[in-house]
Parts: C-alpha cells; sequence; structure tokens
C-alpha cells in the first residue's frame, strides 16, 4: 500500500475552515476537519487534513470556492511539519 503524506489546510478563521470544509465535501474530495496539530499556527484552532495525492485537487476547489488557506503543511513526521504553501508569505518548517 502506498504512503501518502498528510496535509493540513489552516485557515484565519472557524467560518473559513467551516465554509471550506463544505467546499470540499461537495465536491467529493475525501477530507477530514481536525484539531490543528500544537505546532501549526491557527487562529481558530481547526485544520482540514488530507493526502498529498489530494493537494492539487483542494488547491483549485478551494480556489473556485473563493477559500484560500492561510497555510498547507505536510507531516514531516509526528511533531513537525513544513509549510508548503501560504497565501502571502515564504514557507516555514514548523515544530
Amino acid at each position: 500500500m502506498p504512503h501518502h503524506t498528510l496535509y493540513f489546510a489552516v485557515f484565519n478563521s472557524a467560518h473559513r475552515v467551516m465554509k471550506a470544509e463544505a467546499v470540499l465535501k461537495r465536491a467529493g474530495i475525501p477530507i477530514m476537519l481536525v484539531p490543528a496539530p500544537r505546532a501549526l499556527a491557527t487562529d481558530c484552532g481547526l485544520a482540514i487534513r488530507y493526502t498529498s495525492d489530494s493537494n492539487d485537487l483542494v488547491l483549485q476547489t478551494l480556489s473556485a470556492g473563493e477559500t484560500i488557506p492561510e497555510t498547507i503543511y505536510n507531516q514531516l513526521d509526528p511533531t513537525r511539519y513544513e509549510a508548503i504553501w501560504t497565501g502571502d508569505s515564504p514557507a516555514a518548517t514548523a515544530e
């Protein structure tokens, strides 16, 4: 079974993360709304988790729905995350 990296999309408000969840589920993309890992900077405490193979589709769908995440992180290991996409600043590693 292939290993897929987990990605976490974080937003700047609970309203935006809930809207993003609805847009993605309506599009049939397999995602899960989860508590944001402690290492991630998030204002609302929630994140959308999905696998790396869905990343392009997630970004396209959220862009079309005008619900762009603040940052998308990939999980390097259980406690480390790397910002791989950000709406307005350079990516950084979170630990």
